[in-house]
């Protein structure tokens, strides 16, 4: 793994939450995206080298609306970078972690995007992502 790429959280009003965010890090958020195949729309802010991803659901059967309705806002998965996504994969899964996906999809920010099990990283949903060249 090459870094923390992003923190995701979980809101219920990107809107509102942009403002909140804005205040706090004393920056505008730089890109809003919408991820149809997700059914969320995600806000992304800079911090050093780090991103916060603001998530807000697009569809009510959407991962996110699930998250909130279940748990309410917060902290939703740890993002990491990796260099070579599939090979991540599957060094992970030879260690006993369980991909909720084997093969990578397209995300938001231009990267490819895989998921690893909370039930498998002590309850913290794990993001791995590349850049797409």
């Amino acid at each position: 793994m090459l870094r923390l790429e992003h923190i995701g959280i979980a809101v219920r009003q990107l809107e509102e939450s942009n403002e909140l965010f804005r205040k706090l890090l004393g920056e505008a958020h730089y890109k809003i995206e919408t991820v149809e195949s997700e059914h969320v729309s995600t806000s992304f802010f800079k911090v050093g080298e780090t991103k916060i991803e603001l998530l807000e659901a697009t569809h009510p059967d959407s991962a996110i609306a699930k998250f909130i309705e279940k748990r309410g806002e917060g902290i939703h998965h740890l993002a990491f970078e990796v260099a070579d996504i599939r090979a991540e994969i599957d060094r992970l899964e030879a260690e006993g972690f369980v991909p909720l996906n084997r093969e990578p999809k397209r995300g938001a920010d231009n990267k490819w995007v895989a998921f690893l099990h909370p039930k498998s990283t002590n309850g913290v949903l794990v993001e791995l992502c590349q850049n797409i060249d």
